[in-house]
């Protein structure tokens, strides 16, 4: 099981390179260099070939292998990307500047885009330094008030993806204000429902517990202080927000005042897509092509 972000870094190298997809629009060359100078990708640059070719002339990216895909119409080169993941002809697709919605507008159609599953989620991965592992957060950044059966896929979403970590049996805290059943607190109900669930098999072996709060997912001497017997409990792989609020505020209290480590990627589409989220520093951007390039096998169970 992975522990670290160094381990999907070392992971990735030995994974053999995935095919990115590069809307050539505000490219970091740097960023791209890199994870192609360390074999996670080979740059698929869609943009005016012209323009391309100069500027990787004087780059780092002259020295390896890259294609460049000659679009002149600079409304069609997002387009012309998605379509290279849609026919096979790429694996993986980055936002690299492009305007956030006009990217998920395109790479979420359900006709023309690289939706899979009913729904598209981000699961955020969090490095935490004692002891050292890798947790998932979900969903922080996509899906704004799941329902029920949202709810359900954005976990089945999050299941997949911690395979790759080599998560064999991934525990689940399903998180709500309080972890008794409250009919007046929808996200408990939700959470009880998904716990119910996950007794019966519908997740696999993944082990969903909730309603959870935050202390008793910490600490299961917290949990049995309240009544909680669970092996989830202070020994969790996933947390399952109820809504965008607590998903993007959690993410970024933990990275902006717990100094965490944080890598993410868009999840329950044809393919890996890696997006431009602003809690994610630039030095991690490495680790989310890396994760992109591992996750290239999840794609035939994803959805």
């Amino acid at each position: 099981m992975m522990q670290s972000f160094e381990d999907v870094l070392d992971a990735a190298k030995g994974a053999g390179p995935a095919r990115l997809a590069i809307p050539f629009v505000e490219p970091n060359l740097d960023l791209i260099c890199r994870a192609a100078v360390d074999g996670f990708i080979v740059p698929c640059l869609v943009g005016d070939g012209k323009s391309i070719g100069k500027l990787v002339e004087q780059s780092c990216l002259a020295s390896v292998h890259y294609e460049i895909i000659d679009e002149d119409d600079p409304g069609r080169i997002l387009h012309r990307a998605i379509a290279m993941v849609r026919e096979k002809q790429a694996d993986v697709l980055m936002q690299c500047g492009i305007d956030q919605n006009v990217f998920l507008n395109a790479a979420l159609d359900p006709q023309a885009g690289l939706l899979k599953s009913k729904d598209a989620s981000y699961v955020s991965v969090f490095e935490l330094p004692d002891p050292g592992s890798l947790i998932l957060v979900t969903d922080t950044y996509l899906n704004n008030y799941p329902n029920i059966a949202q709810k359900q896929r954005i976990l089945e979403n999050a299941i997949l993806f911690s395979a790759i970590l080599g998560i064999d049996t991934p525990k689940v805290s399903v998180l709500a204000a309080i972890e008794q059943v409250n009919p007046g607190i929808p996200s408990t109900v939700d959470a009880a429902v998904l716990s119910k669930m996950s007794e019966r098999g519908q997740f696999g072996k993944a082990m969903v517990e909730g309603p959870l709060d935050i202390d008793c997912s910490l600490s299961s001497i917290a949990a049995r202080r309240k009544g909680l017997h669970s092996p989830v409990t202070g020994n969790v792989d996933i947390y399952l927000v109820p809504e965008i609020d607590t998903g993007q505020l959690l993410a970024e209290a933990l990275v902006c005042i717990g100094r965490m480590p944080v890598a993410g990627m868009v999840v329950g589409t044809a393919c890996p897509m890696i997006l431009d989220v602003p809690f994610v520093p630039d030095e991690h951007r490495l680790v989310e092509i890396a994760l992109a390039s591992l996750a290239l096998g999840m794609g035939e169970a994803d959805g």
